[in-house]
């Protein structure tokens, strides 16, 4: 067992010295030969699409059985209710185009009181400092109402939580949900779904939140938890279960969860739910338990990004005459965000990083990274250059990804490094920078990770480092992204962008939404062809 050599020059051997700004914990990396037994790739998704990817494994009788059990969440009204600040350009929403395609779309509303929700939905939603739906609220909560599935395709940080979830609440309410209570078998009538847990306890206390003073209780399920104690809540009583795949059809096979009676069925960042290793959970998920048919329950999507591959694969799970709500130049980024492109090579990236915190000052930031061995090290780089820094991945454990975003949020660790896990739906207040110290693969991953900035109309900032020894791929993307953004385009990316190859820089469409149904596009390519049988005849 030998200490990688990279470690010790890179970083230097004082990289795991305790300090009181280091929140990273030490992690010792085993090399057999000069190579790592764990490569780890970006988030936590790999594994589920590449198998153990080198790790070494153990028999499950061998592993160590998982006993920690998370903080209980706030029972106070005021900590509930947390307001969350809305920016100076929040009112610009209301100029945000929207296309809803389908047949019989039901009227936008304008304010919450359109939507004719009962008196404590309405009580909880004034409480929570909500004074006017968003753009996907105002489309996607009489659609949902209405009984109809939906595919909504909206900003980051636009407001789909609520876009689902208070309909859903209504609906429970109006068909006079029973109060749940202690059973062996519990039979929830909503199901969420999400990618990572940190978005899906995000919803759950969501949910808590448009519930309160309800008889309807939901209950959070993830990984990286006592199994045990997850279970006892649910048993507890659940009308809206919360879950990540695996935990979820986990308890589920165990038995205390049947699913004869769910009413609603939603995947939040469906895309990602239905890529990346996690569409045979999905599948499984509705079609090896007693879930009820797409014919006999909503089914409701909801993300940012929506590649049309992904869309063809959702209707699998939807009603045929489902409505695909597009929000803004959704598929694009938010335009609340100032995007900066700065021509890095690998090895300057470090000294590039530093002037930039350097710079911005104790402002909370998000830096991103390409692997979790990098990001605890650049975690520990940073906390001796005096930047209280920490780090979230998917290697991490539980309590330390809970502690790690806690010590974020509260500013205790202004700086937060972070891999893919990180990069969907987390919602966390004042986030004023972004840095993409290694740019992702695709643009949808781009979009996502600087939308943790910029979030219901607070500006933000997103500063990338390009280096052209890898970042090529992405060239022609990146910059109608920030065309569309209208975002300074620099020359160098121009010149770049036009010799990449295999991406192109537009829409062949020359659609204005980013995203757009793909049974549109389907129908114009079926007149296209027929057009063009005629011209030959």
């Amino acid at each position: 067992v030998q200490t990688p050599p990279s470690a010790t020059n890179l970083y230097s051997t004082q990289w795991a010295r305790p300090q009181a700004s280091h929140a990273v914990s030490s992690t010792l990396l085993l090399w057999v030969e000069g190579a790592p037994i764990a490569d780890s790739q970006c988030g936590e998704y790999w594994d589920r699409r590449n198998g153990t990817n080198g790790k070494l494994t153990l028999p499950d009788s061998c592993a160590p059985k998982v006993t920690y059990v998370p903080p209980p969440p706030p029972e106070e009204e005021s900590a509930i209710f947390a307001p969350y600040q809305t920016g100076i350009n929040f009112d610009k929403y209301d100029e945000i185009l929207v296309d809803v395609s389908g047949f019989n779309v039901p009227s936008a509303i304008l304010t919450f009181a359109e939507a004719h929700l009962c008196e404590t939905l309405n009580k909880n939603i004034s409480k929570a400092g909500y004074l006017k739906p968003t753009p996907v609220q105002k489309h996607g909560v009489p659609i949902v109402l209405a009984g109809r599935d939906l595919m909504a395709c909206a900003q980051t940080g636009s407001g789909k939580t609520a876009a689902f979830l208070l309909p859903i609440l209504e609906m429970l309410m109006r068909g006079d949900v029973a109060a749940s209570q202690f059973k062996e078998l519990q039979e929830p009538e909503v199901v969420i779904v999400a990618p990572t847990r940190e978005l899906i306890n995000q919803i759950y206390l969501e949910a808590r939140k448009f519930s309160f003073g309800t008889i309807i209780r939901p209950v959070v399920v993830y990984g990286g938890t006592s199994t045990g104690h997850q279970i006892r809540q649910v048993l507890q009583g659940c009308n809206v279960l919360c879950g990540t795949p695996g935990r979820l059809l986990d308890i589920i096979s165990k038995g205390k969860v049947g699913l004869s009676k769910v009413q609603f069925l939603v995947l939040d960042e469906a895309d990602r739910m239905l890529d990346m290793g996690f569409e045979p959970d999905m599948r499984k998920l509705v079609t090896a338990f007693d879930m009820p048919s797409k014919q006999n329950r909503q089914t409701l999507m909801f993300s940012a990004t929506f590649p049309e591959e992904i869309q063809r694969m959702a209707a699998d799970f939807m009603k045929t005459d489902y409505l695909f709500l597009a929000v803004g130049q959704v598929g694009g980024a938010c335009g609340d965000v100032h995007q900066t492109i700065l021509q890095v090579d690998q090895y300057s990236k470090r000294n590039k990083l530093i002037e930039i915190l350097t710079n911005i000052g104790i402002e909370r930031t998000m830096v991103f990274v390409d692997t979790k061995r990098k990001a605890d090290f650049l975690a520990a780089f940073l906390c001796q250059e005096n930047f209280p820094t920490t780090s979230i991945h998917g290697d991490r454990e539980q309590r330390e990804r809970e502690q790690a975003l806690g010590d974020f949020r509260s500013g205790k660790c202004p700086v937060l490094v972070a891999t893919a896990v990180a990069a969907r739906g987390l919602d966390i207040e004042h986030v004023q920078h972004v840095i993409n110290f290694d740019l992702p693969s695709t643009i949808d991953e781009y979009v996502h990770r600087i939308g943790r900035t910029g979030r219901c109309g607070n500006v933000g900032k997103a500063i990338s480092f390009f280096d052209s020894n890898t970042d090529l791929r992405i060239a022609r993307t990146l910059v109608k992204v920030l065309s569309d953004a209208q975002q300074e385009v620099p020359t160098w990316l121009e010149e770049f962008a036009f010799a990449a190859y295999g991406t192109s820089y537009h829409n062949p469409l020359g659609k204005v939404f980013a995203s757009v149904d793909s049974r549109k596009v389907s129908l114009i390519l079926y007149f296209s062809w027929e057009t063009l049988k005629k011209m030959l005849a």
